[in-house]
């Protein structure tokens, strides 16, 4: 039986015989991204997948965005200006349909390509950018249209929480969110023991800190998932799409992402605070509510959870 190098080289040879231009790459430098791609996105999932299941999904891979994304991350100069030749009326119309004005449609367009470039430096000097998440699973065009959004997204909740309410009208329908009881009818809430609030909060302060932790300590594109479904508010098809990974995938690493946060944060709230873990349960989903993140609470409330209920109501 073919090992699993063997099967990449093999894959990797066939990927660059598909590609209707190799831009001097060779398969042993398009090998390591194709290795990322098939644990990350087959073996993970699939550990003991046989060698024909290995072979059709290397073969599934679109072998001429994958080879463009790779060119430009190796600095190939003529491979940055064919995929802003052929992507910038796509990214800027994607930016138009998520902002509200052209000069700002314009400047989160400006942001995406210099997210996509890299802001940043990797080890070996070359910049650190978005396309290194690109997989070569789906389109090219269509994962920049999901970095778009996701983007679009981030911009407007930086600068919404920047918005003072103003508008009457506005006040009325925040206060008819918060109301309790009838509809359109606001109730005062009964006020709680001045130190069990204090405690309260002090605890949610201790949960926030151990899930910041827990988070940090992921992968780092188990880290993206998380941002994207649960800060930035994308749906588990469009978070997938942003990762190169269809919606069913996606969904299983949300409900697997459950498991292991509620795990390590209950592994760091018994060593270092000594909570009694035949308490944690109860303890865990009493300060759920104190979050910042509403879905991000169903790590405490329920053991696991793949997010699907919220997809499929909105």
């Amino acid at each position: 039986m073919a090992s699993t190098d063997d099967l990449l080289r093999e894959g990797a040879a066939r990927l660059l015989a598909r590609a209707s231009e190799t831009r001097s790459l060779d398969a042993a430098s398009i090998l390591p991204r194709l290795r990322t791609t098939l644990e990350k996105y087959l073996l993970r999932d699939k550990p003991a997948s046989s060698p024909s299941a290995v072979s059709q999904f290397l073969d599934a891979l679109h072998a001429d965005d994958l080879v463009l994304v790779a060119a430009c991350e190796r600095g190939d100069d003529a491979a940055w200006s064919d995929l802003m030749e052929r992507y910038r009326a796509a990214v800027l119309s994607a930016a138009r349909s998520v902002s509200a004005h052209e000069s700002d449609a314009e400047e989160l367009a400006q942001s995406v390509w210099a997210e996509l470039y890299g802001l940043r430096e990797r080890g070996d000097g070359r910049p650190a950018g978005k396309l290194a998440y690109y997989s070569g699973c789906g389109s090219l065009g269509g994962w920049l249209h999901a970095v778009v959004r996701q983007m679009g997204v981030d911009h407007h909740r930086k600068s919404a929480r920047l918005v003072q309410t103003e508008d009457a009208a506005e006040f009325d329908r925040l206060a008819s969110d918060n109301s309790h009881g009838e509809q359109g009818v606001f109730h005062a809430a009964a006020s709680l023991d001045p130190e069990r609030s204090l405690a309260e909060r002090e605890t949610a302060q201790i949960v926030r800190k151990a899930l910041a932790r827990a988070i940090d300590e992921l992968a780092a594109e188990d880290r993206l998932l998380i941002k994207l479904y649960y800060f930035d508010g994308l749906r588990l098809r469009e978070a997938g799409a942003v990762l190169g990974v269809h919606e069913a995938t996606a969904s299983r690493r949300v409900a697997r992402l459950h498991t292991e946060l509620r795990r390590r944060v209950e592994a760091f709230l018994v060593a270092e605070h000594h909570w009694p873990r035949e308490e944690m349960g109860h303890s865990l989903a009493g300060v759920a509510a104190h979050l910042d993140s509403v879905d991000l609470r169903q790590v405490f409330v329920v053991e696991t959870a793949s997010g699907e209920n919220r997809d499929k109501g909105g």
